[in-house]
């Protein structure tokens, strides 16, 4: 699937993912900055993953680990740092909140740093972040 946002597209075509962009983004980052680009290829490939893209060429990332029935968990959600305050971020987890396979599940996420970002989302701070979705799905 791909949406897209003026000049901006997020997708979930993992032939996309640029492995060199995102262990790049990664690497900037206090969770995962001592994460191979071997482990950032093993982790996409174990996860339901989602690309931001401008003209063809990677800007963010975000992957979910997610039985797609009950319980989704979100990682690695970066843009870049020039990218930053333009709302494609929110964009980004708006994206991820309506994905098909995962939009009925209950979404849980760790963070040191962005509290109030995912506090948008409906996230509380109990330690680990979680948003519950109550649903009839089940």
């Amino acid at each position: 699937m791909e949406w897209f946002k003026n000049e901006f597209m997020i997708s979930d075509n993992e032939e996309l993912i640029d492995f060199n962009v995102v262990t790049q983004l990664l690497s900037n980052t206090y969770w995962a900055s001592n994460r191979t680009k071997e482990t950032i290829e093993k982790s996409v490939k174990n996860s339901l993953c989602f690309g931001l893209y401008i003209s063809g060429r990677q800007i963010g990332f975000a992957r979910v680990a997610t039985d797609k029935a009950v319980f989704s968990w979100i990682l690695d959600v970066i843009i870049a740092d020039n990218y930053r305050g333009k709302g494609l971020g929110q964009w980004l987890m708006n994206y991820i909140f309506e994905y098909p396979e995962i939009k009925y599940t209950a979404f849980g996420l760790a963070t040191a740093d962005a509290h109030n970002f995912y506090k948008k989302f409906g996230f509380k701070d109990n330690n680990c972040m979680t948003r519950s979705i109550l649903t009839t799905k089940y």
